[in-house]
């Protein structure tokens, strides 16, 4: 009897996307852009974002091919009014990428544990380009991309807040 179907040979991976503020207008855009990447089984639901009047947020959580958080946040990254992140794991190894209208696209390789490693060529590139140690320190804070980690905690914990707030109620 002939196989009806090849057994996959792709990299399955887990991945998040938290979008932190996106404008009303784009919401369905963004949807179509999610789609195109992930498949149409994609519905996301979106809440208002407290932090932003008139802005909103939303959660995937999806398992795909691996790089499907490129593409994503590639996708997402052309539209410049949004703050969201995107996280792929695999068993070892993983990428994260975070935008900010005001510092753009930041990526990195993280760990299982969601810590960003920085390679040999990395470090010797910022110790090439930086004169004291100042310069030193914020090189290293934007390989593991400390600018926009601060960036986007304002709107987690905004969220945090509510939920708490809500709990209590």
């Amino acid at each position: 009897m002939q196989r009806l179907t090849q057994p996959s040979t792709r990299l399955q991976v887990r991945g998040f996307l938290t979008i932190y503020s996106a404008p009303s207008a784009l919401r369905h855009h963004i949807d179509w852009a999610i789609q195109s990447v992930l498949g149409n089984w994609i519905n996301l639901t979106w809440s208002q974002q407290l932090l932003l009047p008139g802005t909103f947020r939303t959660q995937l959580e999806f398992r795909d091919r691996a790089g499907a958080s490129s593409e994503i946040a590639s996708a997402l990254a052309s539209w410049h009014y949004l703050n969201f992140e995107v996280i792929e794991s695999a068993d070892s190894l993983g990428e994260i990428f975070r935008f900010t209208p005001e510092l753009g696209m930041h990526r990195a390789a993280i760990d299982q544990s969601g810590a960003v490693l920085i390679s040999e060529d990395q470090l010797n590139q910022s110790l090439a380009n930086s004169f004291d140690e100042d310069a030193i320190r914020e090189n290293i804070a934007k390989i593991l991309g400390t600018p926009w980690e601060n960036q986007l905690e304002r709107f987690r914990s905004v969220n945090s807040l509510a939920t708490a707030h809500l709990r209590a109620i």
